[in-house]
């Protein structure tokens, strides 16, 4: 197994998380036309909550297994190194167990906390029975995240980036499988279909699981694993108290994150209701915030989960060493890279929206467009959010962490319901509102975070803010070209194919009237470094380019 740098480590890890995100999107195609709305919006009900109470069990002790590791491994103490893992797994038993036993037993007051007396929807029973499905794979998840977040620790990123892919895959087939044979072969009913689609969750998890423990008995040797005769001078008292100081901010981050999503779908429910759409609107305008926009969006966020898998290692080996110039170079370059590369894809995904949304859903509501268009750029604001946060806990100033998550969260549920009511009035679709608070709500949040490490730790941005100038041009250029070429090319958006078509034509004319530009007055080497640039160059050319 080969250790990668920031940069390698980040391009591996969004590769991995662009496959796994584009599977993600395309499996919603066939998904959508098996299901009616009903069906789809209890798929998003069900998920939303599990990933709730995944995050709980998940967000924290992985990435907390990930510094450790990577700290003790920096300081050579291999022993402690090999403890906390194991010590990390422990933990881990008895919090996936008593989860999956509060998901079982309280389904049903979950159920009834999200609904509410929304009728002519989806039941109370049907929505319990999904969220007991889905709860197996709280079982075998934690412990797939840990042992990724140990080989992550020790900077190894490809083979957490294939347990992703392979997680994925199985999980889409049981989806699609299950889906098929359950409604086209057996004629079974949508609930059931549903049910078996989510425990895709489980199996996926479980082999790409199994994947990773082979590769850790395989590479022993290379990751320190063996028997030592002498114990590090750290006890495992010290070890269980590192492990949940690092882990409770990340938990509470990913907790008040999916929390919000939680409330932000009850207050959209709650708001279209009162304003009185049917229950069935409600429930596709509810599902396509939540669950499918976000799914379309994924090939935006993956750009930051890639960033994050390869950032907070590096900024903890920067940290750990005292070295804060480092941590500001590491910051700054991550927020170029996901600036240049989210940016433009936000902003080519919304004009393109009519025709990306009718390729995965269909025609159908005029809603679904205008809801992906402005969700994009929630997406593209919960990057620098994350990229932020990350930061932030790495360097441990979870006080910080604490009170810029808190500060957004609050923005975010304040704003919700009076914006909502303010663009009814104006005759604006409500549910917009939702976006536009979330979007003020990453804003604030990040702006927080950037202005106390620039007190606290003298760090700059100045190679960042100059970069987002030197993009506006780029972008603007790239706007134009493909608002030209949408109107030249014709396209049918009743015909999935008519639409591929034209998507992939505006995309590789806005590709390169972007990528030209930029490589034309250096920005990509600028940002990624001349080493990295010519040898990423160089292999995307098969070495005709890339030399210099």
């Amino acid at each position: 197994m080969k250790k990668s740098s920031f940069v390698e480590g980040t391009i591996i890890a969004t590769l991995a998380i662009f496959i796994v995100k584009i599977l993600g999107m395309l499996y919603v195609i066939p998904f959508y036309a098996m299901v009616s709305v009903k069906a789809s919006a209890l798929y998003a009900y069900a998920y939303n909550i599990y990933v709730i109470f995944l995050d709980i069990s998940t967000a924290g002790l992985p990435i907390a297994i990930s510094k450790l590791i990577n700290e003790y491994e920096t300081l050579g103490m291999m022993e402690a190194k090999q403890r906390a893992y194991k010590i990390g797994k422990s933990v881990l038993m008895f919090l996936a167990v008593g989860i999956f036993l509060i998901l079982m037993i309280f389904a049903k007051p979950i159920a009834t906390l999200l609904l509410g007396d929304l009728s002519g929807g989806n039941t109370i029973e049907e929505v319990a029975l999904a969220i007991r499905c889905v709860s197996f794979a709280i079982l075998v998840v934690p412990f797939l995240s840990v042992s990724k977040g140990y080989l992550q620790g020790h900077k190894i990123i490809n083979v957490s980036s294939i347990s992703q892919i392979i997680e994925q895959v199985v999980r889409i087939s049981v989806i699609l499988i299950g889906c098929y044979v359950t409604l086209r072969v057996f004629k079974g009913s949508e609930t059931l279909a549903i049910c078996i689609a989510v425990t895709g969750a489980f199996f996926g998890a479980l082999l790409a699981y199994l994947y990773v423990l082979r590769k850790i008995r395989e590479n022993k040797k290379q990751l320190g694993i063996q028997e030592y005769k002498e114990k590090d001078n750290v006890s495992d008292k010290v070890i269980v108290k590192k492990i949940i100081y690092y882990a409770i901010p990340f938990i509470v981050i990913n907790t008040i994150y999916s929390i919000y999503n939680f409330i932000d779908m009850v207050l959209i429910l709650r708001t279209m209701d009162y304003i009185g759409l049917e229950a069935e609107t409600v429930e596709f305008v509810t599902s396509s915030i939540t669950t499918w926009a976000p799914k379309i969006n994924m090939i935006v966020s993956s750009i930051a989960m890639g960033m994050t898998v390869s950032l907070i290692p590096t900024i903890v080996s920067a940290y750990t060493l005292k070295n804060y110039q480092e941590v500001n170079n590491k910051l700054n370059q991550a927020l170029q890279i996901m600036i240049m590369v989210s940016l433009p894809m936000s902003v080519g995904l919304s004009l393109l929206s009519k025709s990306v949304w009718s390729v995965f859903y269909g025609v159908g509501s005029s809603y679904g467009p205008m809801i992906l268009a402005i969700t994009v750029f929630v997406t593209l604001f919960g990057n620098i959010y994350m990229v932020t946060s990350s930061t932030l806990q790495s360097l441990n100033k979870f006080k910080l962490v604490y009170t810029s998550a808190i500060l957004g969260f609050l923005l975010n549920a304040i704003l919700d319901v009076p914006i909502m009511l303010l663009l009814n009035k104006l005759g604006i679709p409500a549910f917009l509102g939702a976006s536009i608070a979330s979007v003020i709500g990453y804003s604030i949040a990040s702006m927080y975070t950037l202005l106390k490490l620039r007190s606290e730790y003298g760090l700059h941005y100045r190679k960042s803010i100059k970069l987002v100038f030197q993009l506006v041009i780029p972008i603007m250029l790239m706007i134009i070209s493909v608002v030209v070429f949408k109107k030249i090319v014709p396209v049918n958006y009743n015909s999935k194919f008519s639409c591929i078509i034209y998507i992939a034509i505006n995309t590789l004319v806005g590709a390169a009237v972007y990528i030209g530009i930029l490589m034309k007055w250096g920005i990509i080497k600028q940002v990624l470094g001349k080493n990295t640039y010519n040898r990423l160059l160089k292999k995307l050319t098969f070495g005709k380019f890339g030399n210099d």
